[in-house]
């Protein structure tokens, strides 16, 4: 897939078939990625890569914390939108779109649990790429470049006909995690990336998010 057609068709996935992928081909997406920039070739990010037992187990985890009302504890705090802003508008405009599609209405409450609950089990998909970094960073977090890796990582998938999900709740509760993958108390986890083969019939997967026009984003200085 050229790279143009990528940054175009590039979404965010939300159901999966339940066919794994290769370890070869999550290798492959890895090695590509790492090519991300990062300030004087820093290249602060790891990795660790989720499937089989160790994503189940993860998952029942993850439920469990939900389910019993645990609160959440990620080690990186997730972004927070001003609630008038422009911002926060697009992600209610996101959330309603898909809740249309999923037929969950506003005051279901029990279809609301079990869709937040498909997050906490990474929307069930095969395999689930953690993207941390050393606790030695402590005064200031490389996120420029965790986003650019993690953008890189979904843009390779595509070369894999693999879909991809970046989402927060996967690390809400770390010391699942930790328990469950492996990962040290060394390592900050910042975010999960769900990866597999995209299940095209799924409702949400249907949702075709809309982007401000550049026109309404850019300020062209010194051109004529």
């Amino acid at each position: 897939m050229e790279l143009l057609e990528a940054l175009r068709k590039r979404k965010s996935v939300r159901g999966f078939k339940p066919d794994p992928v290769s370890r070869a081909a999550l290798h492959e997406i890895l090695d590509v990625a790492s090519r991300a920039p990062s300030a004087v070739n820093s290249q602060p990010w790891e990795f660790f890569v989720l499937a089989g037992d160790v994503l189940e187990s993860v998952r029942r985890g993850n439920i469990e914390r939900f389910t019993s009302g645990a609160p959440p504890n990620p080690d990186l705090t997730p972004v927070g939108w001003p609630p008038d802003s422009v911002y926060r508008q697009r992600q209610v405009t996101l959330a309603t779109q898909l809740f249309q599609l999923m037929e969950i209405a506003k005051d279901d409450k029990e279809k609301m649990a079990r869709w937040a609950e498909r997050g906490f089990r990474f929307f069930d998909a095969p395999a689930a790429i953690i993207i941390a970094v050393d606790q030695s960073i402590t005064k200031r977090l490389p996120l420029l470049e965790i986003g650019a890796v993690m953008q890189s990582i979904c843009l390779a998938a595509l070369g894999h006909g693999l879909g991809t999900c970046i989402e927060n709740q996967g690390v809400t509760y770390p010391d699942v995690l930790r328990r469950f993958a492996g990962i040290p108390e060394s390592k900050r986890i910042i975010i999960s990336v769900a990866i597999g083969y995209p299940d095209w019939s799924f409702p949400a997967n249907k949702l075709e998010s809309v982007r401000e026009p550049v026109e309404s984003l850019t300020t062209w200085c010194g051109f004529a």
